[in-house]
């Protein structure tokens, strides 16, 4: 099991660009094409975007970033786009995406991370707690989740 940050693997970069338009079509592909080719050379900590791999096949994927289009700007960094293919799921491999995201927002001088989410029960298996709703631009509502690193 290998997890990847494109901004530590430039080279991965068109294969994580590929990789998350196909699994967060809800999202326009621009966004993250935009965002990821950026991240690479980013002057500031953030945005981070991993891919996970297993047996030379990238399985999954997350990200660092400092807004998940929510409302509480107030609130950062987050980590979003949590994704497993549906074969590799029930072996806690999101928790690996996590604990990388984890590190590298403590590493950066954070002292909480953030998520948000419609899903209740996986995340506080990971010691996440829920602190409240947030609101996003196209007028849904999702649940902020927060753990102290």
């Amino acid at each position: 099991m290998k997890i990847i940050s494109v901004r530590e693997n430039p080279d991965y970069k068109d294969i994580a660009i590929a990789y998350f338009q196909c699994n967060w079509k809800s999202v326009l592909p621009v966004i993250y094409e935009d965002c990821i080719t950026h991240s690479i050379d980013a002057k500031n900590s953030l945005p981070q975007w991993y891919l996970l791999e297993k047996d030379e096949e990238i399985i999954g994927c997350a990200g660092l970033i400092t807004n998940d289009f929510i409302s509480r700007g107030d609130l950062y960094p987050w980590v979003c786009a949590i994704f497993i293919e549906e074969k590799h799921r029930g072996h806690a491999y999101g928790s690996l995406l996590i604990e990388k995201a984890k590190f590298d927002a403590k590493k950066a001088g954070f002292n909480f991370l953030y998520l948000c989410t419609s899903h209740i029960g996986y995340y506080e298996k990971y010691d996440f707690k829920y602190i409240g709703q947030g609101y996003h631009p196209w007028g849904e509502e999702s649940r902020i989740y927060e753990i102290e690193l």
